[in-house]
């Protein structure tokens, strides 16, 4: 599975590389027809069109084998629209079928922060994290939410983590309000300016 991630707005988007499963004609069809409205939901996602999506993916109760992408999508489309208490249910449908995966752990800790369960975003990225050292989103979204916790020395030490991964990173941190708490702190502006915090 390639996953697009927009990180202008956090979101990731997933295409499928290939269905698997048994064999048989009508088995074939049936996984056919499947995975074209995964993908027709997931064009709807990437035009902007939550709703459309929504429509598509809940027309259907059971997703087959492709359990996991049904809940990705469902999940992106709630957390689209603002719907961020109802989009945890399916984002935890498949983040249990893929722990470590990364869109799912972003998307999860995307939508605890916004309905006040900070402790859970750390945790869903945390999790991620473990599987998934060098992604730099991770590093930075964690950093996003130590800082929110009040815990400047982790949210430092994620932040210079996720800019020795991707140092293009460093231009959202201007913008980034989630940081407010850490500005002023000398190893977060030492960081903002391309250099590593003091040990």
């Amino acid at each position: 599975m390639t996953c697009l991630v927009d990180r202008g707005k956090n979101m990731a988007f997933c295409g499928r590389s290939g269905v698997q499963g048994g064999g048989g004609a009508m088995s074939r069809i049936n996984r056919d027809r499947i995975k074209r409205q995964l993908d027709e939901a997931e064009g709807y996602l990437m035009l902007e069109l939550p709703d459309r999506a929504l429509q598509i993916l809940e027309s259907r109760g059971d997703w087959a084998t492709m359990q996991f992408e049904a809940s990705l999508l469902t999940g992106e489309a709630l957390r689209s629209l603002g719907r961020y208490r109802e989009a945890l249910k399916p984002l935890e449908v498949a983040a249990g079928l893929r722990p470590s995966d990364v869109s799912v752990a972003i998307a999860l800790g995307w939508c605890y922060k916004r309905t006040h369960r900070l402790a859970q975003a750390i945790d869903a990225l945390e999790r991620a994290e473990r599987h998934n050292p060098d992604e730099p989103l991770l590093h930075y979204n964690l950093a996003c939410y130590w800082s929110l916790a009040s815990n400047a020395a982790k949210a430092i030490d994620e932040l210079a983590s996720a800019l020795a991964l991707d140092p293009e990173l460093r231009n959202l941190i201007a913008d980034e309000s989630d940081f407010d708490q850490l500005r002023g702190n000398p190893d977060f502006e030492r960081l903002t300016l391309g250099r590593a915090p003091l040990a």
